[in-house]
């Protein structure tokens, strides 16, 4: 779909090639200052087809399905006699995700419960994805009574959460967070098969301190009305997709280049986030550039400096990850941690390397 901006870069495209041969041509654009503000700016159009995004800074909700069932743990289950056994223990571990029971397709909780509700044999075959492998594992169920047997395996096969929209390119994909969803209880980065993002409003928020991170905490209703995009995978760097009610997230279509690791200096920037009832720009300091990405969502480092977010937050708390980063008027990178004991610094990731995983088709789009 062709976003207004996206048209008025076509537009200059096309009016730079009618009058090539009589100089270089430009484009204007709106783009962001490094107060904030928004003002008409002129660049080649030639940077524009390259790294150009919207910005982002909008909360969204976040629902993502596992693909096969994420083993949590094991537990002990008493059978008919009243004795305690516990037979998935040293078979199966945390973050192993089923996939399979006797050769059966499993692909949520609800499946996994019917294959072992109709097990006929004492013995099963587990089909396990392990760290990317796939192997069978055979156990023997325990029998609660005559006609329930259990495998004694706790189990997730869904994940729901809030965070923060980054960018949009012009192929309507969209990066976030800029770090990867793990389960909280494996510490694991989660394999999902499907996910959705979803309009949310921010209701509470819960100011950090020291030792204690804060959050953000929205309504989020999980319907098709609000349903706003497709989350494609889950990656260190970030959760990625395709976003599909552009308009209803992107009111405020700002443009904004996205800036190469080595323009990135330390010094003054601002943050962009909804902490509230809309969204704002906050001034933050760089502390810190690291162009090795040693780990790739910890590039930077960024103390909030801006009195007003101190105030309100104490700094960077649960729900900002994601929250673009603008130095100089380009995209530079996105919130992704904060430090517990320091709350009002975090780390960054860099915007090049999120758009990298994007998958935006810019080759496809200039020859549209």
């Amino acid at each position: 779909m062709k976003k207004i901006w996206y048209r008025r870069i076509l537009n200059g495209l096309l009016f730079m090639g009618i009058i090539g041969l009589a100089g270089y041509g430009y484009v204007a654009y709106d783009t962001v200052k490094k107060d904030g503000s928004q003002t008409e700016q002129e660049v080649s159009a030639r940077s524009l087809e390259e790294n150009t995004v919207l910005l982002g800074g909008m909360p969204v909700g976040i629902y993502m399905e596992t693909e096969g069932v994420m083993v949590l743990g094991t537990q002990s289950v008493e059978n008919q006699e009243g004795i305690k056994e516990e037979p998935a223990k040293n078979l199966v571990k945390a973050g192993d995700y089923i996939v399979g029971i006797n050769g059966e397709k499993v692909e949520n909780k609800k499946e996994l419960a019917d294959c072992v509700k109709n097990l006929e044999k004492e013995t099963v075959i587990l089909q396990i994805r392990r760290d990317r492998e796939e192997i069978e594992l055979k156990m023997t169920p325990v029998s609660v009574s005559s006609k329930e047997r259990k495998l004694g395996i706790w189990v997730r096969d869904n994940l729901q959460g809030l965070g923060t929209i980054t960018f949009l390119t012009r192929d309507s994909r969209f990066g976030a967070l800029g770090h990867g969803i793990h389960d909280v209880d494996t510490n694991g980065l989660v394999e999902i098969a499907k996910g959705s993002l979803y309009a949310t409003n921010i209701r509470t928020l819960m100011k950090g301190r020291a030792g204690m991170p804060g959050s953000l905490e929205g309504i989020i209703v999980y319907n098709s009305f609000n349903r706003l995009g497709e989350i494609e995978k889950n990656t260190e760097a970030g959760i990625y997709g395709k976003l599909e009610k552009v308009d209803r997230l992107f009111e405020e279509e700002i443009a904004i280049e996205v800036a190469k690791k080595e323009e990135i200096c330390t010094g003054p920037a601002q943050i962009r986030c909804c902490i509230g009832d809309e969204i704002c720009y906050y001034d933050v300091e760089i502390l810190d550039v690291d162009p090795t990405e040693k780990e790739v969502n910890k590039g930077m480092i960024v103390r909030v400096t801006d009195p007003k977010l101190l105030e309100k937050t104490g700094g960077i708390i649960q729900g900002m990850s994601g929250s673009p980063i603008v130095q100089n008027g380009k995209l530079i990178g996105a919130v992704t941690h904060v430090f517990v004991n320091h709350p009002e610094k975090g780390y960054g990731i860099f915007a090049e390397t999120m758009l990298e995983l994007s998958g935006d088709n810019f080759a496809e789009n200039q020859t549209e």
